[in-house]
C-alpha cells in the first residue's frame, strides 16, 4: 500500500505542476498559487465541518502550520529560479529535496533492504535526468542555484512535516486544511506586497481570465491537496525512505504530460530518466 499511495502522489503532483505551469504562462505565478490554494482551503473546510475533524485538533497541527509556512516560500523561490534559468539545470536540481524526508527516515532508524537502496539510487538518478539537465550552454547564475537549493529543501521539508501532522484520516483532513489556510495567508501577504511594489497580480485580460480558468485552478489546488494526503498515508503505512522517493517521481509525470498534451518532444536524456525512474520504482516496491 505504501508504493500505491506514493505513486498516486507522484501522479497528482506531476499533473498539478503541469497544470500550474500552463496557468502561469498567462497569469502571475503567485496569483495562481493563492487562488488555487484558496479553492482547496474552502473545499477542505467543508470536509472538516462535515466529518467533525476539528475535534482532533492537537499539537500535531503545528507540523501543518510549519508546512504551510514553508510551502509558498519554496514555490516562489523555485519559480524565481526558473525565471533566471536555465530551466534544464534548475528543474532537475530542485528534485534533490527528496534527500530531506529520506534523511529523516534514516535518522529515525529506517533501514531499507539492499534492493531498495539500489532503487533509491536508480530512481533519484532518473528523477534528475527526467528534468533534462543541461550540461552545456548558458552559465547558471549563483542566485538561481541558491534559490533552487532553498526551494528543494523547502519541498522536502513539506513532505517530512505533513507526514507528522496527523495519524488518523479525519485528523489528516484538519491538518491539510490548516496547511492550506497558512499557505493562503503567506501567499496572500506576498501577493499584496508585490502589488504595492507595482508588480502585476492579474493577467493581461484582467479578471475574465481568472474566472475562465477557475476549473483549472481548482484542479491544481485540489490535486496538490490530494497529493499531500496520499503522501502522508504512504509515509505512515511504510518506510518514509521508500515513500519519499516514489512520491518524488512527479517530474517524470510532468514531462510525459507535456509530451502527450502539448506535443513537446522528450529529449534522449529525459526518456532515459523516465526509464530509470520506472526501474527504480519497481526496485523500491519490491
Amino acid at each position: 500500500m505504501t508504493a500505491l499511495f506514493a505513486l498516486a502522489t507522484t501522479l497528482l503532483w506531476g499533473l498539478a505542476d503541469f497544470g500550474g505551469g500552463l496557468l502561469a504562462r498567462r497569469t502571475p505565478a503567485l496569483t495562481v498559487i493563492v487562488v488555487s490554494q484558496t479553492i482547496a482551503a474552502v473545499v477542505l473546510g467543508a470536509i472538516v465541518v462535515a466529518t467533525g475533524a476539528w475535534r482532533e485538533a492537537g499539537s500535531g497541527l503545528w507540523f501543518a502550520v510549519a508546512a504551510g509556512l514553508v510551502g509558498p516560500v519554496a514555490m516562489l523561490c523555485f519559480y524565481r529560479a526558473l525565471a533566471l534559468g536555465p530551466m534544464g539545470v534548475v528543474s532537475p536540481l530542485g528534485s534533490i529535496g527528496v534527500a530531506v524526508p529520506v534523511g529523516v527516515g534514516l535518522i529515525l532508524g529506517e533501514r531499507p533492504g539492499l534492493l531498495q537502496f539500489a532503487g533509491i539510487a536508480v530512481a533519484v538518478t532518473g528523477i534528475v535526468l527526467a528534468g533534462g539537465p543541461e550540461l552545456r550552454g548558458a552559465p547558471v547564475q549563483r542566485q538561481a542555484v541558491l534559490l533552487t537549493l532553498v526551494a528543494a529543501f523547502g519541498f522536502g521539508a513539506v513532505m517530512a512535516l505533513i507526514s507528522e501532522a496527523s495519524t488518523t484520516l479525519t485528523g489528516l483532513f484538519l491538518a491539510l486544511f490548516v496547511q492550506r489556510v497558512t499557505n493562503v495567508a503567506v501567499g496572500g501577504t506576498a501577493l499584496l506586497a508585490s502589488h504595492r511594489r507595482g508588480a502585476p497580480v492579474l493577467p493581461a485580460d484582467g479578471r475574465r481570465v481568472i474566472v475562465a480558468t477557475l476549473p483549472a485552478l481548482a484542479f491544481v489546488g485540489l490535486a496538490d491537496v490530494a497529493a499531500n494526503g496520499t503522501y502522508a498515508q504512504a509515509a505512515q503505512l511504510g518506510p518514509v525512505t521508500v515513500a519519499a522517493v516514489l512520491a518524488s517521481l512527479y517530474p517524470v509525470v510532468t514531462a510525459l504530460a507535456a509530451r502527450f498534451v502539448l506535443g513537446e518532444r522528450l529529449r534522449a536524456v529525459q526518456a532515459a530518466g523516465a526509464g530509470l525512474a520506472l526501474v527504480g520504482s519497481v526496485l523500491l516496491a519490491s
